[in-house]
């Protein structure tokens, strides 16, 4: 069994050690602690402070300030002592890369510093090294020499530490030895903690940040074990994804990471990362975590697992069979729910992807054109566009007529009985306890069946999970739609569960398509109901393309700002999304500084990095290709980069 978490069947939180960050502890029994990070210039002393406040008034416990030089570091006391008049003991912590001086400045001032093992006293220039055992333990050896000055101060002021590994910013050392991997972020974080433990410092917070969800849950999974593994002891959590963008992008984004290590007992600290005001972080970070605060007493109890096949350190997707277009080698596909319509016309389709022009006759799909559309009792009266199916209850589906063009869901107690079936697919809605051996023996037989899973447990996720592994421990090979529905929930609460519950499956290789319900939800008027169909129809493709197992549009891994930002990120992100947003596919990395430049970004394929006042670095991957452009021509400079590549397309408007 992989014993990474307390608990795969009942949220369990981690126990940890409790470390104190001035007034306000983290780990133990404290609760799950909210921060986010300043984008005022660290010398404005008086922006900062007023950012600060805001800051607080929005929920955050923590305060991380940028301190990328002695200078910077220097004046953290006296953003402190202006807080501190003002009545405001919020914890203050310094962000620090590259500057071990400037760390050392910091630490007798805020009440926690936050280091990066890949470029504190390491460094990343890219470059393939060599090393046998000899060289890299001499590496170690100049490493601990750098690191334990800053240690041992931290030891003397009570400061807390976080040693904060990022996947972008892994250095050429670790890159050499382990590879672009979550074990290379957990051995660059390990390497600085046994320094900590040999020199009996103990108040440590530990992340494993990455941009890309798969990777990030998978390191911070792997950190669990290894510290179990050698003995260390249970450091609190801090969890975030890095680089997650804007808008709803960024908030799906960060719920698949994070809330699906929250559903495994894992964090107790969150930051969410946007590249928004960070006023606008904190009350996302708190909806992600409330939703766990009373979750034990919920959650209806689920039995156990006796054998768990899912590896959680590496993404494996679930084998299964090829059903028509779903599951085998298939990206997950997109059911969109229009069962609550009962008059639909073309032009209701617009709201899952399918545009009618009356001018041509025609449909268009854009990029977001669901694959089926579930339309209940209610079949459509008209031929649908190409490659558009429909699904429809089991009993309307008896008595429509071309029942060929249409394919029934059974329930799963119908299914085990005799009746008609379509004779190429069929979909079977079932929940756990409908899993039993005789469904489970027909559906090895059926090779029309597509299972339909969905649960009413508070505790959503891991009961979904444990379907898919009774599934893979009898060998079934069915693939199945993830179905789950929600209730008087906020649209933000909407996406951040939805995203949770279904991306965390995902990123486990679980699933193959997504169907989000509306039956819960409140009677609409029939526009609110297309625009809530609309909604969750963006919001399934959203999912499938943060948990990587879809791209269905241009991503944009944008840093969420700080005092080290050279250029307007949410105005220049905007700017590039305007001109970019058709190429599907495209990663597109939009980087404040150098700081979290080329690293930060190493999953996108083009970058557009500060360098400079009004200056832009452009990349292809991790290769800087045009240094110092005129911000004024940069998002040009861009365009052609990807041109030169053959990727771009020119855009399209679709006729409606």
């Amino acid at each position: 069994m992989n014993t990474y978490c307390p608990s795969l069947v009942e949220y369990k939180r981690r126990k940890t050690r409790v470390v104190n960050i001035g007034s306000v502890p983290v780990g133990g029994d404290n609760p799950i602690r909210v921060q986010s990070m300043t984008t005022v210039d660290t010398m404005d002393t008086e922006g900062s402070v007023e950012q600060c406040i805001r800051m607080i008034e929005a929920g955050c416990e923590y305060i991380r300030i940028t301190a990328p030089s002695i200078k910077e570091a220097e004046n953290l006391q006296h953003i402190k002592d202006e807080l501190r008049k003002r009545g405001y003991q919020v914890p203050l912590i310094a962000d620090i890369h590259f500057t071990p001086n400037a760390a050392e400045v910091a630490a007798r001032i805020v009440e926690k510093v936050r280091v990066n093992p890949g470029n504190y006293a390491d460094k990343k220039k890219f470059q393939v090294i060599e090393y046998d055992d000899v060289s890299y333990q001499a590496e170690l050896d100049r490493i601990r020499e750098r690191f334990v000055p800053l240690v041992r101060i931290c030891k003397e002021h009570g400061t807390a530490m976080r040693i904060g590994t990022n996947h972008g910013s892994l250095s050429d050392r670790i890159l050499s030895r382990y590879g672009d991997t979550p074990l290379g972020m957990v051995e660059s974080a390990l390497e600085f903690i046994r320094i900590c433990e040999d020199e009996g410092y103990f108040d440590i917070v530990i992340s494993m940040k990455a941009s890309n969800t798969q990777v990030m849950v998978q390191a911070y999974r792997l950190l669990v074990q290894k510290l179990d593994e050698e003995g260390l002891q249970p450091y609190p959590l801090h969890l975030g994804v890095t680089e997650a963008g804007e808008a709803e992008d960024g908030r799906i984004k960060s719920a698949v990471g994070i809330g699906t290590l929250l559903e495994d007992g894992l964090g107790d600290t969150v930051r969410v990362s946007l590249t928004e005001a960070p006023e606008a972080e904190a009350p996302v970070a708190q909806a992600l975590i409330d939703r766990y605060t009373h979750r034990a007493e919920k959650a209806q109890p689920i039995k156990p697992l006796c054998n768990n096949p899912i590896n959680p350190y590496q993404y494996h997707r679930r084998e299964t069979a090829e059903v028509k277009n779903l599951g085998g080698l298939n990206v997950p596909r997109v059911v969109a729910d229009l069962s609550r319509l009962t008059d639909i016309k073309y032009a209701d389709l617009k709201s899952v992807g399918h545009l009618y022009s009356m001018l041509l006759d025609k449909f268009n799909m854009n990029d977001l054109g669901a694959d089926y559309i579930y339309t209940g009792n209610n079949p459509i009266s008209f031929m649908l566009p190409n490659g558009l199916k429909e699904i429809v209850n089991y009993d309307a589906w008896l008595q429509a007529e071309q029942r060929e063009d249409r394919h029934p869901l059974i329930p799963a107690e119908v299914y085990l009985g005799t009746g008609e079936r379509h004779i190429g697919l069929n979909f079977i809605l079932a929940t756990i306890d409908e899993l039993t051996t005789e469904l489970l023996d027909k559906l090895k037989q059926d090779t029309t069946a597509v299972l339909m899973l969905h649960t009413h447990n508070e505790h959503a996720m891991p009961e979904l999970r444990k379907c898919f592994v009774r599934l893979m421990n009898n060998e079934v090979q069915t693939p199945c739609i993830i179905k789950r529905a929600y209730g008087e929930l906020t649209p933000d609460q909407v996406q951040l569960y939805a995203a949770t519950d279904v991306g965390g499956l995902l990123i486990d290789g679980l699933g193959d398509g997504v169907l989000l319900g509306t039956e819960l939800l409140p009677n609409l008027e029939k526009q609110e109901e297309l625009q809530t169909i609309d909604t969750l129809n963006k919001l399934s493709f959203g999912i499938l393309q943060a948990a990587r197992t879809r791209m269905s549009k241009t991503e944009y891994i944008s840093c969420p700002s700080c005092g080290r930002t050279l250029f307007d990120l949410q105005e220049t992100t905007a700017m590039i999304r305007k001109r970019t947003d058709h190429l599907k596919g495209v990663k597109i990395g939009i980087m404040g500084c150098i700081v979290n430049g080329p690293g930060e970004m190493a999953d996108a394929d083009y970058g557009y990095v500060g360098v400079g006042k009004d200056k832009i670095a452009l990349y292809r991957g991790q290769t800087v290709v045009k240094k110092s452009v005129p911000a004024d021509r940069a998002v040009d400079e861009l365009i052609e980069l990807i041109r030169e590549d053959s990727r771009w397309i020119e855009p399209v408007k679709l006729e409606e």
